[in-house]
């Protein structure tokens, strides 16, 4: 798989996870999907103010990809592109490992395989040109 298309499929996994928090930050009924899946409905408002910064962590994890495989929307350094794209596969598998011990099954069973692929492919994108 080239890096490229690795890419693109890492922003598409980042824009699905972008949606979903937005959504919680809004109050959508989801809280049992999310942030370890004990609070049924509408998050309280610490983790709806959590999850509106998540949002942002996953627009600036776009960026970087999007940089790293030479499609950027902001310039960067290289090094915060290739050192970036490292610290997303680590910081994804543990977001995997998380999710794998989360009480929740959307995390267990939907969470952790998307979080464990999106840093497969960030691996394939790290390892790139």
């Amino acid at each position: 798989m080239s890096s490229e298309l690795a890419g693109y499929l890492v922003v598409i996994a980042f824009g699905v996870l972008l949606a979903f928090q937005l959504a919680l930050a809004a109050g959508a009924p989801w809280g049992r999907a999310a942030w370890g899946g004990r609070i049924s409905g509408r998050l309280p408002v610490r983790l709806r103010v959590a999850s509106a910064a998540s949002s942002g962590v996953y627009v600036l994890a776009a960026l970087v990809v999007l940089d790293r495989i030479g499609r950027p929307v902001v310039d960067l350094p290289a090094a915060v592109a290739q050192w970036g794209t490292w610290a997303l596969v680590v910081l994804l598998v543990i977001g995997a490992i998380m999710n794998v011990a989360s009480s929740s099954p959307y995390e267990r069973f939907g969470w952790a395989p998307l979080a464990l692929a999106t840093a497969l492919l960030c691996l394939v994108i790290a390892l790139g040109p």
